[in-house]
């Protein structure tokens, strides 16, 4: 069985940035063990697989060890494929296991409409800062754990020990602070769903877009994530929605033989 494959660096203008994710357009659903050995193979934080149903395009995302409930940059790639491929679209609707996430051409930004996960304060968590290697200021959880460092410099300096993040009882940790050229940044931490580290995480900012716009007390807001590669997302709480807008380029088209 051969299978068309797209590499997509999204959240970047350019070749060799932003979050790579691999996207496969199917002409139907493989077995799950087959959907999960491929995205290992891939070797990518995520690998998108894409199925046109009655109801439209159906979207799952797959890292090298799991199956996620969302993800953003994936998302991001599998739409500039299907916009790359008919140019009169200018919104693609994907049926998830989040729900539908349309996603808006508007000229070369591409804008997800995601859900809205604010995140609640904890407790600080045993271990956490030893885990980080930084003084964290505060802690808040969605999906993932939030831990507020006390600025940008502080996130950007992470060097972070896998094996006790891993340790988290959490889906990742995120670090997130004020920014010195945008609203805030953050990094992305998910060495228990086989991502040590994700280079730009549209998910994560389902959780940092609300705290943030609370906090700073507006609705839209530029995020750098600032990971080694490194991408810039536009935001904009919506209610109970997000929009985060990014940029997309292809880096790999070919076959997958199965």
């Amino acid at each position: 069985m051969r299978l068309p494959i797209y590499q997509i660096d999204a959240f970047a203008n350019r070749a060799f940035a932003g979050n790579p994710a691999a996207v496969m357009l199917l002409d139907g659903w493989l077995p799950e063990a087959i959907l999960q050995a491929i995205a290992a193979e891939n070797n990518l934080a995520e690998t998108a697989f894409v199925v046109r149903e009655p109801e439209g395009w159906r979207i799952r995302w797959f890292t090298p060890a799991c199956e996620v409930d969302l993800c953003g940059h994936a998302t991001l790639a599998s739409a500039h494929v299907l916009f790359e491929q008919d140019p009169g679209l200018v919104r693609i609707t994907f049926q998830s296991r989040s729900g539908p996430l349309a996603v808006d051409r508007q000229g070369d930004l591409l804008v997800l409409d995601f859900p809205s996960r604010p995140p609640v304060a904890v407790a600080p968590l045993p271990g956490l800062e030893e885990a980080l290697g930084a003084a964290v200021v505060e802690v808040w959880k969605a999906r993932d754990l939030v831990a507020v460092l006390e600025n940008e410099a502080a996130v950007r300096n992470l060097s972070p020990d896998m094996t006790a993040v891993a340790r988290m009882d959490d889906f990742a940790v995120v670090a997130t602070a004020p920014g010195d050229t945008a609203d805030f940044v953050s990094r992305f931490f998910g060495p228990r769903v086989g991502v040590p580290e994700d280079p730009v995480t549209g998910s994560a900012h389902s959780t940092l877009v609300p705290f943030w716009a609370r906090r700073l007390g507006r609705s839209r807001l530029r995020a750098l994530q600032v990971s080694p590669r490194g991408g810039e997302l536009i935001c904009e709480l919506r209610g109970d929605r997000v929009a985060i807008g990014g940029r997309a380029v292809k880096v790999l088209e070919g076959t997958f033989i199965l």
